[in-house]
């Protein structure tokens, strides 16, 4: 039986999860726990075959950040990424720090199961992009890299002259940014446009984690 760690803060989720892997015929569920802050220390002292991991769990742990230390660790222990967060960064991420595979939430058990045979099975599985996003009138794709930097210091509440020194642009260039973006999503204000892309998890606030 291959043996499960699963790693999610929100009950319902997990209690979801718990039953996927408990009804299955090759899966053992070895522990549930609701931070990634625990996972590697629960890999040091006992046997687990794949982590099913969060990305934001609870005491504020990464689990992209943990997936790399375990990864680094522990290789042959395969993890797969679960989230319902639409953060555009997030697969790169997973992608550079060796994550087995990334799934984005789903409440029938056939997905994840099947993601979870491929992934022991050797193979990588990720979805073909991220979840797409209505952003007032505007889809997520039609937001350029340079607009996501952007909008990723707007929401953490920097001024356009803070964004333009971080970012290594001029005050003109960000102003235009905004504006065209306020065009295309049809918000009134940069306020508006920051609140409503926060809402939408296009871009979280992850100053601290790339800090740390």
């Amino acid at each position: 039986m291959v043996k499960v760690l699963i790693v999610e803060d929100d009950p319902m989720a997990r209690k979801l999860l718990e039953i996927f892997i408990k009804d299955s015929e090759n899966y053992e569920l070895v522990n549930s726990i609701e931070s990634a802050a625990m996972a590697e220390f629960y890999c040091l002292t006992n046997p687990v075959d794949v982590i099913l991991m969060d990305v934001c769990t609870a005491m504020d742990s990464n689990g992209l950040e943990a997936a790399e230390k375990i990864k680094s660790k522990f290789p042959a222990i395969k993890v797969i990424i679960i989230t319902s967060q639409p953060e555009c960064s997030f697969i790169d991420r997973a992608h550079s720090i060796g994550v087995d595979s990334f799934w984005y939430k789903e409440a029938e058990a056939e997905k994840i199961l099947e993601v979870l045979d491929r992934t022991m099975a050797g193979e990588s599985v990720y979805p073909d992009s991220t979840l797409s996003l209505k952003i007032g009138e505007a889809f997520s794709e039609e937001f350029s890299e340079r607009e996501l930097e952007i909008l990723r210091e707007l929401i953490n509440g920097e001024t356009d002259a803070a964004i333009a020194n971080k970012l290594h642009l001029s005050l003109r260039t960000v102003k235009g940014y905004i504006q065209d973006m306020r065009l295309k999503t049809g918000f009134r204000n940069r306020t508006e446009l920051a609140v409503r892309v926060r809402e939408s998890g296009l871009v979280i606030n992850d100053h601290k984690n790339k800090e740390e």
